[in-house]
């Protein structure tokens, strides 16, 4: 049996999720190959983790113009000076027992999702203490130089625009594969949404949007939802609490208030059954969120963007005629209401994400690690 090791960190979900989307898609394929997915942060001390991975939720969190300023600083870093040179031996010293895993589990490819392996691995193989082929995949319409990994056998990028950049910055064009960004199986997959929207109790005829998250500025979703659903306006609205019990219970209050209108909606994994309920949805720009709605042909109202990463996820949305932006609440109802005066506005931005939803990214990247097909 071929054997596939995925490693990501869980330093925010979307690596995580890309992993899992890949390691999915491999499930899928015929018996013979095997994929298994990693958290780099099980393999390293608990204070190594903290730092890492904790530090960076809190930073983000509590001072995203920080995180702005040192996401930008690092990006233009160079790979030689000092501070990189310690941030990777400080790196090495706290994953031996990634490494040591890897040795045992001898894979026959390595995937990873995060440039944190990535960089352990470069290393291994500089030193002749690594013989197995280990490939990249970007994680956002972005390039931040911390991708750009010596030794690798090849990069997976979401766009032709990231591709140039890479090749830009000296990477090789040979190894450089514009697959867009892995997303689970079930999002290409043909949904009808009258029967979606029987299921959850939704009008299938009235135009929905779904509400994925709130942020800086707009306030918690529950807050959202009263405002818009104060606005003048034939809708209704989806509302996703996740696993925040307190927030479902506040969002089932405000349906109350608005019987037939407010449809709250608690923890899911088959959110691609409410995504094909909707027209539009509101969310953060996240990689993994925007390549899902992008599948699915729905169109964005981004906002609360991390300042970088999400920024420039943003930026590519924007350009791209898909997505409108929210700066806070106000512009959101204002957008909103918009959309409502202006449905030919809506229909065009869902025609034009047709070209940019790329569902089977992640079948895309096995068959070239497995020299399946070109």
């Amino acid at each position: 049996m071929k054997k596939i090791l995925l490693l990501s960190v869980s330093a925010g979900a979307g690596h995580m999720r890309a992993a899992e989307a890949i390691r999915a898609f491999a499930n899928e394929l015929p018996t013979g190959i095997g994929a298994e997915h990693l958290d780099v942060m099980d393999f390293v001390p608990s204070g190594f983790r903290a730092l890492y991975t904790d530090f960076y939720i809190k930073l983000v969190s509590n001072q995203p113009a920080l995180w702005g300023y040192l996401y930008q600083k690092t990006d233009e870093a160079a790979s030689d000076a000092w501070t990189q040179k310690m941030r990777r031996a400080v790196e090495s010293l706290n994953c031996r027992a990634l490494l040591a895993e890897i040795r045992r589990q001898r894979p026959d490819a390595i995937i990873c999702t995060h440039f944190l392996p990535a960089e352990l691995l470069s290393r291994e193989i500089a030193k002749g203490r690594l013989d197995v082929p280990v490939w990249v995949q970007v994680t956002d319409f972005d390039l931040h130089s911390m991708w750009v990994v010596p030794n690798m056998r090849g990069y997976f990028v979401a766009n032709e625009e990231i591709a140039w950049r890479m090749r830009e910055r000296g990477v090789d064009a040979a190894s450089v594969h514009v697959s867009g960004i892995p997303i689970m199986p079930a999002f290409g997959k043909p949904l009808d949404r009258g029967a979606c929207a029987t299921a959850f109790g939704i009008d299938p005829g009235r135009t929905t949007f779904l509400m994925m998250s709130g942020g800086a500025g707009l306030g918690g979703i529950d807050v959202l939802a009263a405002r818009l659903l104060a606005m003048e306006g034939d809708f209704q609205l989806v509302a996703l609490a996740g696993k925040n019990q307190q927030l479902l219970e506040s969002l089932q209050r405000v349906a109350a208030q608005f019987p037939g209108r407010l449809f709250p909606q608690g923890f899911m994994l088959e959110v691609e059954r409410l995504m094909a309920c909707a027209d539009l949805a509101i969310t953060k720009p996240g990689g993994l969120t925007t390549s899902e709605c992008l599948a699915m042909r729905l169109p964005m109202i981004v906002n609360s963007p991390i300042p970088g990463q999400e920024d420039r996820n943003a930026d590519f949305l924007l350009e791209q005629g898909v997505a409108l932006k929210a700066i806070d609440a106000a512009a959101l109802e204002y957008r909103i209401a918009r959309l409502l005066r202006e449905p030919a506005l809506l229909a065009g931005m869902r025609d034009r994400i047709a070209p940019l939803g790329r569902p089977d990214a992640g079948a895309i990247v096995l068959n070239r690690v497995l020299g399946l097909k070109s």
